[in-house]
């Protein structure tokens, strides 16, 4: 994926139709490239849970030459909202890249309260692992990511061990280990949001009249699986972000730090709970797709 490529795309998507006719060649060859290159399964469900059928959607290359990465989006909303149709536009700039992209929901809070979000992610993980050789997965390559709610669910999908206990939905054989995390402004330790002036309702909500809520804060919290044979992770956060708190982040990168992990922190200067400019969207791809290129998602560029 070139920056120009992107940059297009970008550029179409923020400021819409008063550059469309300037980025007309590019936007056409990519949306003709997508509409050929690329099958789409819609709704496919992968747990059932609650009387409840958790569903994903595939965007798929057809027909590659050889297994592809994949990237699991998982979408925000503090675990009590949003929906993966309203993420789509999110994950254009990967399949840019030419990867499997599987855009995930789970049951938010008014279908189950924690830590069921957390489980389904893990088995929406499971899934990717199982139906590799149908789809041509990598499963050497496969990156986790997502915004806010959904950058803690691709922390903990991807942090978590098995002694967490939070596989029982979806047991199996398969190693639950991902090439790479992406985190987007995503919370680090639960309990901070649960009481004190970093409180936020949606995290009550999640938590419903649970007399063990700390307890469950706790055993969702990313901070809570900092080690050193962690997969790398990447953390994208606005240091003026109104929602989930900037300490958030600089607190992960410490503890990864501490602990010899690979990580990263990018910083948005004044970057608030997301809605970045097109310059720091397009900054942030580029970091995203070094990112892959150093850990190996990604060839380098000959």
């Amino acid at each position: 994926m070139s920056r120009s490529t992107v940059l297009a795309t970008l550029l179409l998507l923020v400021l819409g139709p008063q550059v469309a006719r300037a980025q007309l060649s590019d936007r056409a060859s990519w949306a003709a490239y997508a509409a050929n290159a690329y099958q789409v399964v819609p709704n496919v469900t992968y747990l059932t849970a609650d009387n409840y059928e958790s569903k994903l959607d595939l965007y798929a290359p057809r027909n590659p030459a050889a297994p592809v990465p994949v990237v699991i989006y998982y979408h925000g909303g503090f675990w009590v909202r949003g929906s993966k149709e309203a993420s789509v536009l999110n994950i254009l700039p990967y399949m840019e890249m030419g990867v499997a992209v599987v855009n995930v929901e789970y049951r938010l809070g008014r279908i189950a309260l924690a830590p069921a979000a957390v489980e389904d992610a893990r088995c929406a993980l499971r899934w990717v692992l199982r139906n590799a050789e149908q789809y041509r997965f990598d499963t050497s390559r496969i990156v986790v990511t997502g915004g806010s709610a959904g950058g803690h669910l691709s922390l903990t999908t991807g942090m978590l061990t098995p002694e967490a206990g939070l596989d029982a939905r979806c047991p199996g054989p398969e190693p639950m280990r991902v090439a790479g995390i992406i985190n987007w402004y995503g919370v680090t330790d639960v309990a901070d949001l649960l009481a004190g002036p970093n409180r936020r309702d949606p995290v009550l909500e999640w938590m419903g009249g649970m007399p063990n809520q700390m307890e469950i804060a706790k055993r969702v919290s990313p901070l809570e699986y900092v080690r050193r044979d962690l997969p790398p992770i990447l953390t994208i956060h606005g240091d003026a972000d109104p929602t989930v708190p900037y300490e958030h982040a600089v607190r992960l990168h410490r503890a990864l730090d501490a602990a010899g992990a690979e990580n990263e922190l990018l910083t948005i200067p004044g970057g608030r709970h997301g809605g970045f400019t097109l310059p720091e969207t397009v900054r942030i791809f580029d970091t995203i797709q070094r990112f892959f290129e150093e850990n190996g998602i990604l060839e380098r560029p000959q």
